[in-house]
């Protein structure tokens, strides 16, 4: 039962900043178009329920490059860093994945193109942040500014080799359309008529991995403790060097198979040269944020956030801007970063009058006094002393 109020209570700030969001959404709504709100307030809400199941299977389409990038984030924030390269990290996953799958297409069946595709971009993605890592560990350089150079490094880098190596399609200004994919996994049985692959549960085990990885293992242990102090660490004999650079990788994998998810999932996606990021890596903050940066808080973060998407779409046709999802978005993040401040409160209300008795009773309790001060008394001291 105790357990349960803890967990209630760590995410009682996530939830008071969805429900800010979503009043703010609805003023917005009605602000902006009386005429229409009484129809757009229950499209925004019914979202991808509006499609039946094939809405809800789309809903798993657009969670999961949220929840690789989320992750990508909060694996980084549970160790100390800030991983704000997770766009970078995305784009060079899926060009990586698109390049080798126009390529040896022919060469390689189709049941082991896709896993060779995707295990090369989470390990472009490992390799970029590796740099990160390398960099904050051996130079103390911090990971915020070398990530935010090496993602508008990797995105130019990106649009010359997209036309260098002729996976260009001129026409469209876009990469080529590649004919390997992610399986449907049964979402095609499950949801009828859905884009979405078999990329959610490829999401879904890495959620479980990162959360045996942060919880139950030695190298969990020793990464979150050198984020918390990287000097006390290594006093106590773990390699904070290697640490932070595993931490790195281990995230920008995530990010990097994100985005091999994402261009791989048969819904004709494609890079398109311009020097513009991919967003998803942005919002991957927001997600990790949501989320309390533990990985099923990202699974539901995200899915929350896919849910939002979806219903911003449904009720552009009805005149309203795709600006008013980023609005609401950008709401539920400010009172999330209030998060501190409402834990405080709750902790306050919450707290028992036996708690605060058993507190007022140990500060009233004098302490003990130490031996060989004045007035110690001790019968055995006394008789050798004599």
């Amino acid at each position: 039962m105790r357990e349960k109020h803890s967990a209630l209570r760590k995410a009682a700030p996530s939830l008071i900043a969805i429900l800010v969001g979503f009043i703010v959404g609805l003023i917005i709504i009605v602000a902006t178009n009386p005429s229409a709100a009484g129809e757009a307030i229950p499209e925004f809400f019914k979202g991808p329920l509006v499609n039946g199941r094939a809405g809800v299977g789309n809903l798993f389409y657009h969670a999961v490059p949220l929840l690789l990038c989320g992750l990508a984030v909060g694996f980084a924030f549970q160790t100390g860093l800030f991983n704000i390269g997770a766009s970078g990290q995305f784009l060079i996953g899926g060009f990586i994945s698109i390049l080798l799958s126009s390529r040896l297409s022919q060469l390689v069946p189709s049941p082991l193109m896709w896993p060779l595709a995707l295990l090369s971009a989470a390990l472009f993605g490992a390799l970029l942040a590796s740099i990160v890592g390398v960099l904050k560990a051996y130079r103390n350089v911090n990971e915020v500014i070398t990530c935010i150079m090496l993602n508008y490094i990797v995105m130019y880098v990106v649009n010359d080799l997209i036309k260098r190596l002729h996976v260009y399609d001129q026409l469209r200004n876009t990469t080529i359309a590649v004919a390997t994919h992610v399986p449907s996994m049964g979402m095609d049985i499950l949801f009828p008529g859905t884009i979405a692959g078999g990329g959610f549960f490829i999401g879904v085990v890495m959620v479980i991995l990162l959360h045996f990885i942060l919880k139950k293992t030695t190298l969990g242990y020793e990464m979150k403790g050198v984020g918390l102090n990287r000097f006390a660490a290594k006093y106590a004999g773990i390699n904070e060097k290697a640490s932070i650079i595993k931490s790195m990788a281990i995230a920008g994998a995530m990010a990097g198979l994100g985005g091999g998810l994402f261009y791989l999932s048969g819904a004709g996606t494609a890079i398109a040269v311009a020097n513009v990021l991919p967003q998803e890596g942005f919002d991957g903050i927001a997600v990790s944020l949501l989320g309390l940066n533990e990985p099923i808080g990202i699974l539901l973060s995200a899915l929350f956030f896919a849910y939002l998407k979806m219903g911003g779409q449904a009720i552009q046709t009805l005149g309203y801007a795709p600006e008013l999802i980023t609005i609401i978005i950008s709401f539920i993040l400010y009172v999330s970063a209030l998060s501190v401040l409402f834990r405080q409160l709750l902790d306050r209300r919450t707290k028992s009058p036996i708690d605060e008795g058993a507190a007022k009773a140990h500060a009233a309790t004098p302490p003990a006094p130490v031996a060989g001060e004045r007035g110690d008394h001790n019968p055995e001291e006394k008789g050798g002393a004599q």
